[in-house]
């Protein structure tokens, strides 16, 4: 099928396994099953995969030692966090370990398969926007370089000390590449088009997850709360500001 995956499942309870990897191929997609954080270490290692679900508790090593070693080779891999564990603080941590999405058991199949859906598809255009990034040969005409940040300019934001790099998904700050998520780069590109622009959680979720947002409002703030953890070393976390109430905007330096 033309949107088949290749999906690792990652859950040592055998019936949930099989529930879930029966849906996904049906889906179309390729699954393949672990029932281990050893078994999945070890696939990792062999191979690559579209998109990683992973339980927390597992045998051999945990779901975070799992995300930590998907993320921890700068691998930009989609992962899904499948737990009975639903406190915030949970959540919280998973998101600013490198997990992209939460989704707390018992879940419904047919939530399972569109989130799985949404992070295929922001995988997908990520993948698109590096190929495209890196043509310049061929059949297509080679893009105009900037000088200033050796992409085409057109695809280059200017926010104060902020270097918005939409094509190849990166944020340069005075400079320095900073390492980002996926979603965390989606809300500093969006943020970034629409300065003073306040969005609502609403408005963000729905634009970066790609779904009706269902007040998924821990969700908005962890991510947020991670992005200005990482910027704050460079001294722009104040850049984004929360609107009481509202949301959240983003304020170029000359403004605060």
């Amino acid at each position: 099928m033309a949107n088949s995956a290749n999906i690792l499942v990652v859950e040592d309870d055998a019936a949930i396994n099989d529930v879930v990897c029966t849906r996904l191929k049906r889906d179309g997609h390729n699954v393949q099953a672990a029932f281990s954080g050893t078994e999945a270490r070890l696939l990792l290692q062999a191979q690559s995969y579209n998109l990683v679900i992973t339980d927390l508790m597992l045998p051999g090593i945990d779901g975070e030692e799992v995300v930590r070693l998907v993320r921890g080779a700068g691998n930009a891999t989609p992962i899904l966090v499948i737990s009975a564990r639903s406190e915030v603080a949970d959540k919280v941590g998973l998101l600013a370990m490198g997990a992209d999405d939460y989704l707390v058991k018992p879940f419904d199949l047919d939530e399972l398969s569109a989130r799985v859906a949404v992070q295929l598809r922001r995988g997908g255009q990520q993948a698109t926007a590096t190929l495209s990034a890196s043509k310049g040969q061929g059949d297509e005409p080679a893009p105009v370089w900037s000088s200033a940040s050796g992409l085409p300019s057109e695809e280059r934001l200017a926010i104060g000390q902020w270097e918005v790099l939409p094509a190849a998904h990166v944020l340069r700050v005075a400079g320095e590449e900073l390492e980002l998520t996926r979603t965390e780069f989606a809300l500093v590109e969006l943020l970034a088009r629409h300065p003073r622009r306040v969005f609502s959680k609403q408005a963000l979720y729905e634009h970066v997850w790609g779904e009706c947002y269902g007040g998924q409002e821990s969700t908005i703030s962890a991510h947020v709360s991670n992005l200005r953890t990482k910027l704050k070393p460079t001294g722009t976390d104040g850049y984004i500001q929360t609107v009481w109430g509202l949301g959240f905007r983003l304020v170029p330096p000359d403004n605060l």
